[in-house]
């Protein structure tokens, strides 16, 4: 971990943290009195030509029957079928759900996680799962749309796509009622993703139904397949920005821009602590906790996780709390793994505010806070740390080029109320001269 000089932020992330951050006369005064819901902005750029969609076959039934060679050393099973079957348009994700059907098996028994040179490797192709989500009128905050696309400001506790058990009240079938689409079919998220502790969860949609030929489902299935849609996810307790592609070639153009990392995404939480030194680079590989399947790791190099992924993130204080009992801090993504914020402060001592996964505990925050308040505050920090319940972190920021006109789109959005609330209360109770703002705040 390096420490590094936060970049000057773009105009319409630099006019919303200046809000938050804007003391004002009264220091209790509601923030969302204060500025606007959203804001955005645009700069017009020559536009880019539109790259060709190619079509991924992926056949049913393909069967491959191969010996690992034996100079090979231990790999992935699903990328290793996927790499000798990915020219046919098989795609890891198709080979997983292969794996989910028992129709893969390693030296002649069901499959395990790897495989060596020597081993004798079957696999057969499965049919398309598809998933169904149905339309529902769910209310959606919508900060920009247009033909081509939806920015939508996601609110805390809602899951962003279907999954088997959990088809309903999702940001999906929001959308679904909002765009007067009556169905839709994706593949459901494997399991396997939780199974496989090297699985990639780089921000980009697993559905990804385009990899199927039409010919391979049926009428009654093709009819309600639709490829555009979410490119990118937020957790269920994450609120903020988020894109959504209308059609199949903006949702294309906006997956290659969050491949390439070319998206602007700032967030802002409150930790648990003040991080050290006051604005860092991290670059600390991210890989699935082994003892706790739903949550993820920050590992660096010598800890001995196999399957880590690189991930890198950028932070910054921008105001501190109650003699360094939490702090108001900005986060920008270089990479997009599953649960990375929340990794990386987990790693840095500074859980997010609220965080129960990954140590932000109510009992926490208040051994932090407590001591560094005076008495008289006790039972209000009491009462406000009672109610927090999801991680205080919020998707404040998302830029990007529009996939048609080539325009280069800005959008910011201020915290919901119950993050708000949660940092008036720590400023009312934080004496004048312990916050800090902005490029002002302190070490701790």
């Amino acid at each position: 971990m390096a420490a590094a000089t936060a970049a000057a932020p773009p105009p319409a992330v630099a006019t919303a943290l200046s809000a938050l951050l804007r003391r004002g006369a009264s220091r209790s005064h509601s923030l969302r009195a204060s500025r606007p819901r959203c804001v955005s902005s645009d700069a017009v750029t020559e536009a880019e030509p539109a790259p060709a969609l190619g079509r991924r076959g992926g056949h049913a039934g393909t069967r491959l029957e191969e010996a690992v060679p034996a100079a090979e050393g231990r790999s992935r099973v699903d990328a290793w079928i996927s790499a000798r079957l990915g020219g046919g348009g098989v795609s890891r994700a198709r080979v997983q759900a292969s794996i989910r059907a028992g129709l893969v098996a390693v030296n002649g028994r069901p499959v395990s996680h790897t495989v060596k040179g020597g081993d004798k490797v079957s696999c057969t192709v499965s049919e398309l799962q598809p998933l169904r989500a149905e339309a529902e009128d769910i209310p959606l905050d919508i900060v920009y749309e247009d033909e081509h696309l939806l920015v939508v400001n996601k609110p805390a506790h809602m899951v962003v796509h279907p999954a088997p058990g959990n088809a309903n009240g999702t940001l999906v079938n929001a959308i679904l009622h909002h765009c007067k689409i009556s169905t839709f079919t994706c593949l459901a998220r494997s399991p396997i993703y939780d199974e496989c502790p090297e699985s990639s969860d780089d921000d980009v949609d697993v559905f990804d139904v385009d990899q199927f030929t039409i010919g391979e489902v049926s009428s009654e299935v093709r009819e309600a397949i639709v490829r555009p849609g979410i490119v990118h996810r937020l957790d269920k307790g994450t609120s903020g920005l988020l894109v959504v592609a209308k059609d199949e070639h903006s949702h294309a153009q906006l997956a290659e821009q969050f491949k390439l990392h070319t998206i602007s995404r700032v967030y802002i939480s409150l930790t648990c602590g003040v991080p050290s030194p006051n604005s860092a680079r991290i670059e600390v590989p991210i890989s699935r906790d082994p003892n706790n399947r739903t949550r993820m790791v920050a590992a660096p190099a010598n800890s001995g996780h196999r399957y880590a992924k690189h991930a890198a993130s950028r932070y910054k204080v921008r105001e501190v709390f109650c003699a360094g009992g939490s702090a108001l801090v900005e986060w920008r993504l270089e990479t997009g793994r599953t649960h990375q914020i929340r990794a990386h402060a987990k790693y840095l001592g500074n859980p997010l505010l609220g965080d129960e996964t990954y140590g932000g505990t109510k009992s926490m925050a208040l051994s932090l806070l407590r001591p560094r308040t005076p008495s008289k505050y006790h039972g209000d920090l009491s009462n406000l740390v009672s109610k927090i319940d999801r991680p205080c972190l919020h998707a404040a920021l998302l830029g990007f080029k529009h996939p048609h006109s080539g325009k280069a789109l800005e959008f910011s959005c201020p915290p919901p109320d119950d993050f708000t609330e949660v940092l008036d209360e720590l400023r009312r109770v934080t004496p004048m001269s312990d916050g800090q703002d902005s490029d002002s705040a302190a070490q701790v």
